[in-house]
């Protein structure tokens, strides 16, 4: 694997190092021992599975706060996303600054997402799936979340957005939310 860190510390594009012969490829895809190598958690509690019907729609932004903050690995493996990570730690440099990146089931690329770091994602082809694997266990009463068109943030998402959930649609702006003592 190639671990490229983003401008968002402990964020990091991982890519695959593809062993090819005449059956195809093979390549590892995660290991324990690799990502704590990098400083990163390899903890997994979950793997979840999420399918999009059609594309432009928005999933996210969401993260979980201590004592269930999470990591994420996501990797999209058919069609492409565009995958968004804001850094939420009041004690970060980078905090509420954001990163993107198009994952695809082509590029076979993957995020690594370190805790306290709002997650969303807007599938960019009809029929787009994706693959988390999580390092906490879901607890809906530590779950927060932030507008996808938050204009604080001024994501620029690639396509219109069609389909989004009610609870997604519904996160509070930033300056409505107290963050670590910000707004």
């Amino acid at each position: 694997m190639i671990f490229t860190e983003t401008d968002l510390k402990g964020a990091f594009v991982i890519d695959l190092e593809l062993k090819h012969d005449h059956r195809g490829f093979f390549a590892r895809s995660f290991c324990a021992q690799d990502f704590e190598a990098h400083g990163l958690k390899p903890t997994v509690a979950q793997c979840n599975l999420s399918f999009n019907h059609k594309k432009g729609t928005l999933r996210g932004m969401h993260y979980q706060i201590a004592p269930a903050a999470e990591t994420k690995l996501v990797r999209c493996t058919k069609g492409a996303i565009y995958d968004v990570i804001i850094d939420m730690r009041p004690e970060s440099p980078t905090f509420l600054q954001h990163f993107g990146v198009e994952l695809t089931d082509d590029n076979r690329r993957a995020l690594y997402i370190p805790e306290m770091f709002a997650h969303g994602y807007q599938a960019l082809t009809d029929g787009a799936e994706v693959v988390y694997q999580v390092g906490e266990f879901y607890t809906p009463g530590y779950e927060r979340g932030l507008r996808h068109n938050d204009p604080f943030f001024n994501i620029q998402w690639p396509q219109e957005v069609t389909e989004i959930s009610e609870k997604d649609s519904n996160w509070p702006l930033l300056r409505m939310m107290s963050v670590g003592g910000t707004r």
